[in-house]
């Protein structure tokens, strides 16, 4: 699959709270250290090192929307999933696009969310 075939999804797109009820599941495939920073409530994380050992954790009755920082990671795995029969899709520009726009996160550490 070609990078201008990765089905992408921007995100004025999503809604505003996620997880939306009937709306798609966020996998965030950042390292540890980048989920901790500040990652969208709601999201399953699985660093894309462990993502093959993990993928049965990824239900393939629903829409899907992976991301990570800027988006490389994440439209490596999406491709994968949507080869495999997902419905996935690529959040453009990743958490980058996500903190610009002002939605919000949540940080496993005291300090403010933020993307690293």
């Amino acid at each position: 699959m070609s990078p201008q075939q990765i089905p992408t999804v921007t995100v004025p797109e999503l809604p505003v709270q996620l997880p939306a009820e009937g709306g798609p599941l966020l996998v965030d495939v950042r390292e540890p250290d980048e989920w901790a920073a500040g990652h969208i409530d709601g999201a399953l994380h699985i660093p894309m090192g462990d993502f093959l050992a993990r993928i049965n954790e990824v239900p393939q009755d629903r829409d899907v929307v992976v991301v990570c920082r800027s988006g490389r990671r994440s439209a490596e795995v999406t491709a994968y999933l949507a080869r495999g029969g997902w419905q996935a899709r690529n959040l453009e520009d990743g958490m980058l696009a996500w903190q610009a726009a002002g939605r919000p996160m949540i940080s496993e550490t005291p300090l403010a969310p933020t993307v690293r």
